[in-house]
């Protein structure tokens, strides 16, 4: 991997990153009666959104690495899906603010 792409995502994991503590913020923020609900369901919604999006697009360089690796070595099956799979648990901890 070379250092210009590393540095990207590294870029992008943090505004990630922020931008979901501030959408858990928002979701946490008590209303009152005078507001419609309606920042809460954005800040959920962001949360969950930019959960999606991160996992989709590590889980996009993933499954091509394990693909490769798959190619080269059949027997390395379960470790593929293993790590496949591990994306998929940040949308899991990106729905928590839906149930708090």
């Amino acid at each position: 991997m070379n250092t210009n792409t590393l540095k990207m995502s590294l870029r992008t994991l943090i505004v990630m990153l922020a931008l979901t503590l501030v959408a858990q913020g928002v979701a946490a923020e008590p209303l009152d009666d005078a507001t419609s609900g309606m920042t809460g369901d954005v800040g959920v919604g962001l949360s969950l959104g930019l959960a999606a999006i991160g996992a989709g697009i590590s889980q996009a360089a993933i499954g091509s690495a394990a693909v490769g690796m798959l190619a080269e070595d059949s027997s390395k099956f379960g470790t593929a899906i293993i790590f496949t799979a591990l994306p998929e648990s940040i949308v899991i901890l990106g729905a928590l603010p839906l149930f708090i």
